[in-house]
């Protein structure tokens, strides 16, 4: 394949993430490269792609800085650019976690496990896995015996966990996501919160799914990305599909977005069901005034309203 896609992150001072946003956008244009970088004073996390010479001159501009010489690409063969568009964009943090004390992960973080000794501690009935990531995220695939936070967003997991306290407090605790920045914070403030034991897998699921001593085994499902892929494969050994279909239940790895543009909840749903429910989760998703699916297969109001009628929401 002549493209790659390259998923990075480091924890490293940048002392104008504005400046530097704008002058890496610069860049990464001249490369042709596409996807997003968000950039803080306290580092850097980007993916995109881009050819194989252009993503080649990129990790090498990167590790020629003396800040960014440290960073750890993941790399992803492609057949083309997965992303549309170029974005360097400042921010206040890398990731979301939106905690009043922040955790700085250079002083404070998880142990580190190499995917061999990650896979030691999914089969360690003394040890309890925790998916740092999304619900949608895990819905498609996750480790088997992994916990399931009931959270939308990567922010709500310090309540939950509080809310849930008890049930790990004791316990061996090894937490994963997809390319491992999540966990570089969260499994820091489980320390700052009174867990004794906490580690986390070293670059993530991606990182996992290339070991050649693991293979992806104890992977379920598939990886959910944030690209036009959507999701990747991980497991190469015995791959299982856990995706549930929205509205059947049936076995489903299909992602959409809601076709309600307030709501845009992602589901997994079919091409036929998707058709039949007009791209919506509900009943109220559907029919609004502005149902996305209904515009774009210019589906008169009448005949929504017909299918409307004919069909039931969960």
């Amino acid at each position: 394949m002549n493209y790659r896609v390259l998923l990075y992150y480091l924890y490293t001072p940048i002392a104008d993430p504005e400046q530097f946003a704008k002058e890496h956008l610069a860049f990464c244009r001249e490369l042709d490269l596409k996807g997003r970088i968000l950039v803080a004073e306290e580092g850097i996390n980007g993916t995109l792609s881009g050819t194989n010479e252009a993503t080649d001159r990129y990790m090498k501009y990167m590790h020629q800085d003396e800040r960014f010489k440290d960073t750890f690409f993941k790399i992803d063969e492609s057949e083309d650019h997965a992303f549309k568009k170029m974005f360097v964009r400042p921010r206040k943090e890398l990731v979301s976690l939106n905690l009043e004390d922040d955790i700085d992960p250079k002083e404070v973080t998880g142990n580190y496990l190499e995917p061999k000794e990650f896979k030691e501690a999914l089969l360690d009935e003394n040890t309890v896995v925790i998916d740092a990531r999304n619900d949608y995220e895990y819905d498609l695939g996750h480790f088997r015996g992994a916990v399931r936070p009931d959270i939308r967003a990567f922010r709500e997991l310090p309540e939950w966990i509080r809310a849930n306290k008890e049930k790990f407090m004791d316990k061996k605790v090894v937490t994963y996501c997809t390319g491992g920045i999540r966990c570089e914070k969260f499994s820091g403030w489980m320390l700052r919160e009174g867990f004794d034991d906490v580690a986390q897998l070293h670059g993530g699921i991606a990182n996992y799914g290339k070991d050649p001593a693991t293979k992806g085994e104890l992977w379920d499902g598939k990886m959910y990305i944030f690209d036009e892929r959507i999701a990747v494969e991980i497991n190469q050994v015995d791959k299982q599909v856990v995706g549930k279909e929205w509205f059947d239940g049936t076995p489903c790895e299909r992602y959409i977005n809601c076709s309600n543009p307030e709501c845009n909840r992602q589901i997994l749903v079919s091409e036929e069901n998707e058709a039949r429910y007009l791209g919506a989760c509900s009943y109220e998703c559907a029919a609004h005034e502005h149902n996305r699916y209904a515009e774009a297969h210019d589906i008169s109001e009448a005949e929504k309203e017909d299918r409307l009628a004919q069909i039931a929401y969960r």
